[in-house]
């Protein structure tokens, strides 16, 4: 798509909400009910933006949509750029919707709202910076601006524990592997300017144009820089066993710090992943697939071991996160389209999943005030409507059929499958037959959470005095209820958006250098069966005409005949 050297709508959705927090600095912090209400106008205004990104965006290119390119500090290369393909549009819409369900629920936050509101509308806008950055500098910039609200979230609002040294350690462990990536970024600005423009460019359409011709970085030095940006986005996920941040920041957060955290932010490692690492350092990226998905196994027992014995709410929902985005980093380390796309998928439903756990989970401990489990018991009769919308998101969380979670993990693992008997990426079977065992301890911790809390004798006095949840929350837990059955029962509605790109990030990741499609190639696109094709004619409704195929869509079947070696793709795709 052509590029736009002015602020368009995707600019727009970014900034709206830090529209609004400059609004609230102006309002008295007496205003109370404005604060909270005038955030929670400006989440809706940005959610709706959003949606027509929706609806405007075309399914049928992996180009990105929606660029916006403005010089910013031209002496360094530095461009305030902009663009969404069918793999961030989902991150972006899934970042508007859960922030709405984060503020209309901290209306329970009576200190300080104001500071409140306006810290959660900044980390809104630095989130959807961080999926719609195609400069690597800027990337880099809203991926550190996360981190200021959501340390204030935790060090002021949070539990009164350990919300100090939570608040500390969730900052030193993202902000030093974000240093890693910060030090290999400058190095690939440097490789940019000695290896063909003369000039430094942090553009990632540039770089990526490099990698597609072998010409980026290889060899030993590729691995380095891989393994530097793999480490900041691997503490992000967060990956075992870099994340033992993450049980303390979600136990201290407020309710709607741990919903953000769990729902959108782990969502930055993964996201990073498919972004930068795949297409930019393929042959690295292959080379430690066989080890990234070992520790993802190793993540999705041990999360799930580790919360089967956790006496909090929260610690046993956070060290679920750790065991379900293994499911997300097998998927897409397997590199086959049913893995990618199920990676993708599953980060979907895990913001939605967990996200609904702890705004669940808030609910509960803003009438009671405590986590543990042995206070509770008996609350089916006292709150049916809670405990009917724990039971849903529970069991979407196991991954029942026809619930999201369930189509999500079986293409992770149908992706694993495949990856271990086509040996495309040198895994053993052990590892999805291994992680397939997850699912099962998923539903053990679980059930065993819902049948503590909601079953037995209602014996705490406290608990006697408990009402069910009122009619503003059950809608609050019935709009992701919602999403819960839609991407179970009708996945296609978000898998047709992201198959051209999940094509495409696949074919960059295993083609060899010279026949990996360009994200700045016009001339070249993927078609719905998903080989790589030339494109005749373009219009500029977005409409192409296809061509001759470049790149047949089941390459990685064809290594063992030559592929690798650099045969002719109209030879295989004629299958001699």
């Amino acid at each position: 798509m052509p590029e736009k050297h002015t602020f368009g709508i995707l600019s727009l959705t970014i900034w709206l909400p830090t529209l609004g927090a400059l609004l609230l600095g102006f309002i008295p912090r007496s205003y109370v009910h404005w604060h909270r209400y005038i955030a929670l106008i400006f989440t809706l205004a940005t959610f709706a933006v959003s949606l027509s990104l929706y609806f405007l965006f075309s399914a049928n290119t992996f180009h990105f949509q929606f660029v916006e390119s403005i010089p910013w500090i031209p002496q360094l290369g530095i461009q305030y750029k902009l663009g969404i393909d069918g793999i961030s549009l989902w991150l972006v819409l899934l970042t508007t919707f859960i922030t709405v369900i984060a503020v209309w629920f901290s209306f329970y936050v009576g200190e300080r709202a104001k500071e409140f509101m306006m810290f959660m509308l900044i980390l809104e806008t630095a989130l959807l910076g961080v999926f719609s950055a195609l400069d690597l500098a800027l990337f880099y910039i809203f991926f550190e601006a996360t981190l200021i609200p959501m340390y204030f979230l935790i060090a002021i609002w949070g539990s009164e524990q350990k919300r100090a040294y939570a608040a500390i350690k969730f900052f030193l462990f993202t902000f030093l592997g974000s240093i890693f990536m910060l030090v290999a970024i400058i190095y690939l600005c440097f490789v940019v300017a000695s290896a063909e423009f003369g000039r430094y460019s942090f553009d990632l359409l540039e770089l990526q144009a490099l990698a597609s011709r072998g010409e980026l970085v290889s060899g030993t030095v590729a691995m380095w820089v891989f393994a530097a940006f793999a480490v900041s986005f691997a503490v992000k996920v967060p990956f075992f066993p870099l994340h033992t941040w993450l049980p303390d920041a979600h136990t201290e957060a407020p309710t709607a710090g741990s919903i953000i955290l769990a729902a959108i932010m782990l969502k930055m490692g993964t996201y990073g992943f498919l972004r930068f690492c795949f297409p930019l350092f393929p042959e690295a990226s292959l080379q430690a697939a066989p080890f990234m998905m070992g520790l993802a196994l190793v993540g999705i027992l041990y999360g799930a071991v580790m919360a089967a014995v956790q006496p909090d709410w929260k610690r046993l929902v956070a060290y679920s996160s750790v065991s379900h985005l293994g499911f997300v980093m097998l998927g897409a380390f397997a590199l086959n389209h049913n893995g990618l796309t199920g990676s993708i998928l599953q980060s979907l439903n895990h913001g939605v999943s967990t996200g609904a756990l702890f705004l669940l989970v808030g609910m509960i401990y803003e009438r009671r005030h405590t986590r543990l489990f042995s206070e509770y018991g008996g609350l089916k009769r006292q709150m049916p409507m809670f405990a009917t919308l724990f039971l849903i998101i529970m069991l979407s969380s196991v991954g029942l059929p026809s619930m999201n979670g369930f189509i999500g993990e079986f293409l992770c693992l149908l992706g694993a499958f495949e990856a271990g008997m086509e040996g495309t990426v040198g895994i053993s079977m052990v590892i999805p037959v291994l992680a397939a065992g997850g699912v099962v301890l998923a539903a053990v911790y679980l059930l065993w959470m819902f049948q503590k809390a909601f079953y037995g004798k209602c014996e705490n006095a406290e608990n006697r005095r408990l009402r069910d949840i009122k009619p503003w929350e059950q809608f609050l837990g019935w709009s992701l209820v919602l999403f819960v059955f839609w991407v179970g029962l009708y996945p296609t509605t978000f898998t047709s958006k992201m198959e051209a790109s999940v094509n495409a990030l696949r074919h960059q990741t295993l083609l060899p250098a010279g026949k990996r499609p360009v994200w700045s190639d016009m001339n070249v696109d993927i078609n719905s069966r998903g080989d790589v094709v030339e494109v005749l004619r373009r219009t500029q409704q977005g409409e192409w005409t296809e061509g001759r195929v470049l790149v047949p869509a089941n390459h990685h079947a064809q290594r063992s005949m030559g592929w690798v070696k650099g045969e002719d793709s109209q030879t295989l795709a004629r299958g001699k």
